[in-house]
């Protein structure tokens, strides 16, 4: 009899982590799952119990502690969630610049050091903050229905009406989030070079769903839709203060089907277009973008009334129309995302009620 395929999750007792975990072991019971987790983030520790009854076996370690990855069993894969999540960190709140580096670039470093001694393979959960600010930032932009919509379009670049794909620069800057993510997608692909282990990149616009602690680093859906339901202010900041923002939203539990396959060995269809198959955008997508306003609107109707106020000065990073293209991974995985932005929404309010 073939031994238990061995998965080791970082960031397991986080919102992304935890849910992939449920998913595998829904999916597919025989894998036998590890799930490390700091519990660094406020309500971590709330899934251990959960995830335990689901045979996770949970351990508390920090990717960044070489004793702590020592003790770890063997895997045959790493899933890496572990990250510091906002695009703000390193320049704004507790999280200094150094601490973004290394927990998301160092951390990625330990944990391909451990594939490397283990011969397991590596799936990143990477992000869209890993395109170029400057163009993005740069784009022309009209108002319709409440949010902004780019007018002119550079295929060439990768930016269509779909929206960002595979081709667009990744040059800083990017955010000190954004490049460390950067790093870490380049050095998992030089390791993987190196030392012959397969090596997957997905890259996701905003998670959200149920699980979420409303906080804003989690993501802006799962923090407007908690903070309207709890009363708490809240203000469209910059973009002179309309909430015309756009951004794409994503279950995670969407990106189940695509990481076993992943998992089981499987190689993606032939794309054709030169770019690196190991790397994909996985995201909801133009059908499922909305903006801060529209977000408002939907809390309005669904909740009742609440009240915005308006900072109009743009902060550093803040970028007014970040919607991932994910029609590679239709391509190349037969991926499309299944869960609709309402339910999305519909989920985060009922588990906040």
């Amino acid at each position: 009899m073939a031994a238990a395929m061995r998965l080791l999750v970082t960031g397991a007792c986080g919102f992304v982590g935890s849910t992939l975990c449920r998913e595998v072991r829904a999916a597919r019971p025989d894998i036998e799952v590890t799930g490390l987790d700091n519990f660094r983030r406020e309500g971590s520790r709330s899934n251990v119990e959960p995830l335990r009854r689901l045979g996770v076996a949970v351990t508390e370690g920090d990717i960044r502690d070489p004793g702590d990855l020592d003790a770890l069993p063997a895997a045959d894969w790493v899933l890496d969630c572990a990250a510091e999540p906002s695009v703000l960190a390193g320049v704004s709140g507790s999280v200094s610049s150094f601490d973004v580096m290394d927990h998301n670039l160092i951390g990625t470093i330990r944990m391909l050091e451990y594939c490397k001694r283990h011969g397991a393979g590596f799936i990143l959960m990477s992000t869209s903050r890993v395109y170029s600010i400057a163009p993005l930032a740069a784009l022309a932009v009209e108002v319709v229905d409440g949010a902004y919509r780019p007018t002119r379009f550079r295929s060439d670049l990768g930016l269509t009406a779909a929206g960002i794909d595979e081709r667009f620069p990744t040059a800083p800057p990017a955010s000190l989030y954004g490049v460390s993510k950067r790093c870490s997608e380049l050095v998992a692909l030089e390791y993987a070079e190196a030392f012959g282990f397969p090596v997957w990149i997905n890259r996701c616009g905003v998670l959200a769903g149920a699980g979420q602690f409303g906080t804003a680093e989690q993501g802006i859906f799962s923090f407007w839709v908690r903070s309207w339901l709890a009363g708490r202010p809240l203000s469209y900041i910059g973009f002179d203060g309309r909430g015309a923002q756009v951004r794409d939203c994503l279950h995670p539990r969407d990106l189940a089907p695509v990481l076993l396959r992943q998992l089981a060995g499987s190689s993606p269809a032939a794309a054709g277009d030169g770019l690196d198959p190991r790397i994909c955008n996985f995201s909801g997508g133009a059908a499922n973008a909305m903006s801060l306003a529209q977000l408002s609107r939907w809390c309005t109707e669904r909740i009742g009334p609440g009240h915005v106020g308006a900072v109009p000065r743009t902060r550093p990073f803040d970028l007014p129309w970040v919607v991932l293209d994910c029609g590679r991974a239709g391509r190349l995985w037969d991926w499309r995302p299944a869960t609709a932005i309402d339910a999305i929404l519909d989920e985060i309010r009922v588990a906040a009620t």
